[in-house]
């Protein structure tokens, strides 16, 4: 039997515990597990950065929201994104990433792939044509896409980019955290492998770290899950209990995300303090119907230019209040930032760099009169 998204948020790799009823899963807080035999581990568990049941229930359920065949859970979404290039990639490999890439992936690919021998070209993802110029036959493995995008939120149409990609004999990787699976599920317009910063959406209380792969090739599978431990970067069980008790809720947070950013979006976008709002929800965006097309709704980060300028928006963003400034995203509290000083400072300087004159939303599911008046406040 088949179940909807919220049903399996609930239950899927959650069933009671067998030994005693418990409705939640349990925290399995240790290292190493008792083996019946030499070489005989009970339920395969021997170490928990092998297996661990706390964890394996997290990644069975994210594996069932975004419709794949293998979850994996890491430690961050950046060791996710190590995990899946080191098992993917090699020296001389070539990888297309978007042009407006979060700044923690373009450092990953700058500072540490490429002096592994792994080079990258940023592309602007939302044009397919772009991304096929950017290919290079015979060495390009991976396209890798965030949609939407991380901070100008530009949206990709996925399924071109599967076609583009595929052509050129590489796999399709979709970030997926701005979206949740709640909003969007990319392996069922073709992508091949979906990343996630579990800490974002999915987690959704600002309370614990993670991240994740899922695939619905379980041959790239069973090798992302060799390298998982291989490499070691796994979450520890409290970690994945917190992740999987955020889950439960996800599809009624965003729900209320995307209902208070909607009236955000629109009241920033008539604001004589605001040069240009930045939201696909709005039909000015250029991204508007792709999003329309592939989304459930349209998410709960606006981002939008300040008519002042660069100090007139580090200004907005010092005066808010309810507000918190502050980086990351996804949680039930609204946050804003300075994207070119703060999350994306690594990319000062590339050609990845964001306009000094931008400022991120994350909002939050307060009273949306209550952030109103926050940013009528802040705005000045």
């Amino acid at each position: 039997m088949s179940h909807g998204f919220e049903t399996l948020a609930i239950h899927a790799g959650q069933d009671p515990e067998a030994r005693t009823g418990a409705v939640i899963p349990p925290i399995y807080q240790t290292s190493t597990y008792a083996q019946d035999a030499v070489g005989a581990p009970r339920l395969g568990y021997e170490y928990s950065r092998s297996g661990n049941p706390t964890r394996d229930a997290l990644q069975d359920c994210l594996a069932a929201l975004e419709g794949g065949q293998v979850g994996l859970a890491f430690a961050s979404g950046l060791a996710a994104e190590d995990t899946l290039l080191r098992t993917t990639c090699a020296p001389g490999d070539h990888v297309v990433i978007p042009d407006d890439a979060y700044g923690g992936t373009y450092r990953l690919f700058a500072r540490v792939m490429q002096r592994w021998g792994v080079e990258f070209t940023p592309a602007k993802v939302t044009d397919p044509d772009a991304v096929r110029a950017a290919i290079r036959p015979g060495s390009t493995k991976l396209v890798w896409v965030e949609t939407p995008t991380n901070p100008l939120l530009g949206i990709a149409d996925i399924a071109a980019l599967a076609a583009v990609a595929h052509d050129a004999g590489a796999l399709l990787v979709v970030d997926n955290t701005f979206a949740s699976p709640y909003l969007q599920q990319p392996i069922a317009l073709g992508a091949d492998v979906v990343v996630h910063s579990t800490t974002k959406y999915i987690g959704g209380h600002s309370d614990v770290v993670g991240g994740a792969l899922i695939t619905a090739d379980a041959g790239l599978g069973e090798e992302l899950r060799y390298h998982q431990n291989a490499m070691g970067a796994v979450n520890g069980p409290f970690d994945a209990w917190l992740t999987l008790r955020g889950i439960k809720t996800l599809g009624v947070r965003m729900d209320r995300h995307c209902d208070n950013a909607e009236r955000l979006a629109a009241y920033l976008d008539g604001h004589a303090q605001v040069a240009q709002v930045i939201y696909p929800g709005l039909p000015s965006h250029p991204g508007h119907e792709v999003a329309a097309k592939q989304m459930r709704r349209f998410g709960g980060m606006i981002s939008f230019r300040a008519a002042g300028g660069e100090e007139h928006a580090v200004e907005i963003c010092n005066r808010a209040k309810l507000f918190v400034l502050a980086e990351s995203l996804g949680g039930v509290e609204s946050l804003i930032e300075h994207p070119g000083r703060m999350t994306h400072a690594s990319a000062a300087g590339s050609p990845l760099e964001v306009p000094g004159d931008l400022v991120r939303l994350s909002v939050g599911i307060e009273t949306v009169d209550d952030l109103l008046a926050d940013l009528e406040q802040a705005l000045g």
